[in-house]
């Protein structure tokens, strides 16, 4: 898991979200923090097949595709109606997130060439 750097922000990504899904009410256990971890989850699979693969462009771009998903779920946990997440928690959530984006994006400039 050292040599995939991707692999390991998508591992710590999982464990912080996982904290932060604890503090949800019992309404959305089952519902949105579900379908959350669902989603990170899938995103830690698509991340492995991705490494394994030897043609990993349109897994990548799926990639691409749940961490959109992802943010859209969390940015929705911290809307200022639902407020299931707090603004700090969403912050640091989304900076994870954008690291992982950005690394992806790199990752996905150099198999292009």
């Amino acid at each position: 898991m050292n040599d995939f750097k991707i692999l390991q922000k998508v591992y710590d990504m999982i464990l912080y979200g996982n904290q932060c899904l604890n503090q949800f009410p019992k309404s959305e256990k089952y519902a949105l923090a579900a379908e959350i971890k669902q989603s990170m989850y899938r995103l830690l699979r698509l991340t492995i097949e991705t490494n394994k693969k030897y043609h990993k462009k349109t897994t990548a771009q799926q990639i691409d595709v749940e961490l959109d998903v992802l943010r859209t779920f969390i940015r929705l946990a911290a809307d200022k109606e639902t407020k299931y997440l707090p603004f700090k928690k969403y912050e640091n959530w989304a900076k994870m997130l954008n690291e992982i984006g950005r690394m992806l994006g790199g990752w996905m400039k150099t198999m292009n060439k």
